[in-house]
């Protein structure tokens, strides 16, 4: 068994701190788990939220999804930012401007004002989350960080599960007959007590004289932001419109402004300038297969719970709750695994990554099986649960280690932004790669045309996975 010795510390400290490792951990996590609980808790409330607030098709699509824009368009701006700023005091403002908009989401008026609120909700989260990664770069090292990251993938697991378990919850037990509006207030007090927290624990900036040239890069950011809305905004919006034209026109515009940025950023970086991702971070062996890798582990998590969600709620006819909780086992094996997997025999190390992909491809396919009769699966149906959790948690959690262990401190910042950026992306191509080809093949109602069509989608679950573990068979470019 690994242990931690006086070589390999847990956390350097910053000067007149009193913190501890797992408090400091505890606490940026914390944050990482609420905001990403946002992405998925306003699934369960939107049927109450349109009928309250006499939404319209489109509009509830924007309270839905404009967090999700905002957040996916802002990250590297938010991780770069944190370069800048120092990453206690980015952390500090995200959390801030999360919480406020929070508390405006719960209190809005109409949907004009929700949808407002939620941009802003999801830009607070993109300057608070890309500090998590850097913080723990940059005060974890040895088998602390290992522990660390380990913790960062069971977060990233959990609260995807979670967010449609605890909205369920909240909008069924109606709290004070606010309907909907606790699926935002509740962020308010735990926003506040890790404000109060966080001041207290988190290490002070230091004070760095800072690289030549490292700023803000405006047009690489105005470049980044139009190539990521134009491919987000019709990947979100365009699924419940029929794929109308534009969708498939702002795509390929995205395409071109993504080249646009490429080649903007290496003429930056000729020059001597600082692009907003430092070439020498995309250079690092592996960075290339990591960032793959993790878009479709991503992708692959977004799409089994989206379709699982779709069949479950809609061809069984069970309730949000039951179907959240569903998930548990998913999620609580991926955060085990994530934990342990640095514990297994050193034979096993270096096929973990293609083999977690083979698992979860063999997982996708029997949860495809044993639901295609229109049935509930029965106690097989949760053993594949548990089985997509470990093959997703080996794909995961070996592959961001990998990817973050040879970082360069002062890289933190851009390499965070990348990973957060392309696991963000990922979910999102996700729900709406497999939610499409889910609907698509349900061609007639009740659970016969359901189950039909999460098979299909579960086919193409595990078509993917096994794409990822190929990709991992690829040997390193030396």
């Amino acid at each position: 068994m690994t242990t931690t010795s006086a070589e390999t510390p847990l956390l350097s400290k910053a000067p007149g701190t009193d913190n501890g490792p797992r408090l400091l951990l505890a606490i940026v996590l914390a944050a990482q788990f609420m905001a990403l609980l946002d992405t998925f808790i306003v699934n369960v409330a939107a049927p109450t939220i349109r009928s309250e607030l006499g939404a319209s098709g489109v509009g509830l699509q924007l309270v839905i999804a404009g967090y999700t824009i905002s957040y996916a368009v802002l990250l590297i701006t938010g991780a770069r930012l944190g370069d800048l700023l120092g990453h206690r005091r980015a952390y500090l403002g995200g959390l801030l401007l999360f919480t406020a908009a929070s508390l405006a989401c719960g209190l809005a008026a109409d949907t004009g004002q929700l949808i407002a609120f939620r941009l802003v909700q999801g830009a607070g989260a993109a300057l608070l989350i890309p500090q998590v990664l850097s913080l723990i770069q940059r005060h974890f090292t040895g088998e602390g960080r290992v522990r660390a990251l380990g913790a960062y993938s069971a977060v990233l697991a959990t609260g995807a599960a979670a967010g449609q378990v605890v909205g369920g919850v909240l909008v069924s037990a109606d709290l004070f007959g606010a309907s909907w509006r606790p699926v935002f207030l509740v962020n308010v007090p735990i926003g506040l007590a890790l404000l109060v927290l966080g001041a207290r624990v988190l290490p002070k900036d230091r004070r760095e004289e800072p690289e030549r040239g490292r700023g803000l890069d405006l047009p690489g950011l105005v470049l980044l932001a139009a190539a990521v809305s134009l491919f987000t905004v019709p990947l979100v919006l365009g699924q419940e419109q029929d794929w109308p034209v534009w969708s498939w026109l702002s795509i390929a515009v995205s395409a071109v402004f993504f080249g646009l940025f490429l080649a903007y950023e290496s003429g930056l970086a000729r020059r001597g300038g600082a692009p907003l991702i430092a070439p020498r971070v995309l250079g690092i062996p592996g960075m290339g297969r990591a960032v793959l890798r993790i878009t479709l582990v991503m992708a692959v998590n977004a799409g089994f719970l989206f379709t699982l969600t779709l069949h479950v709620q809609g061809g069984l006819g069970h309730s949000a709750l039951r179907a959240g909780l569903m998930f548990a086992p998913t999620a609580v094996v991926f955060g085990a695994v994530g934990l342990t997997w640095r514990r297994w025999p050193a034979g096993l190390q270096k096929v973990l990554v293609p083999g977690g992909f083979v698992l979860t491809a063999l997982a996708s396919a029997a949860v495809g099986v044993v639901l295609r009769d229109g049935g509930d699966g029965g106690p097989w149906l949760y053993l594949a649960f548990v089985a997509v959790g470990a093959g997703l948690a080996l794909a995961y959690s070996p592959t961001l280690t990998g990817a973050l262990a040879t970082v360069r401190q002062e890289d933190a910042a851009d390499a965070s932004g990348l990973l957060v950026t392309v696991a963000q992306l990922g979910q999102v191509i996700g729900v709406a790669a497999f939610g499409t080809l889910f609907l698509n093949r349900q061609t007639v109602p009740g659970a016969q045309g359901s189950a039909h069509a999460l098979w299909m989608s579960a086919l193409a679950l595990a078509v993917a996975s096994i794409f990822g573990a190929v990709a991992g068979l690829v040997p390193k470019r030396r």
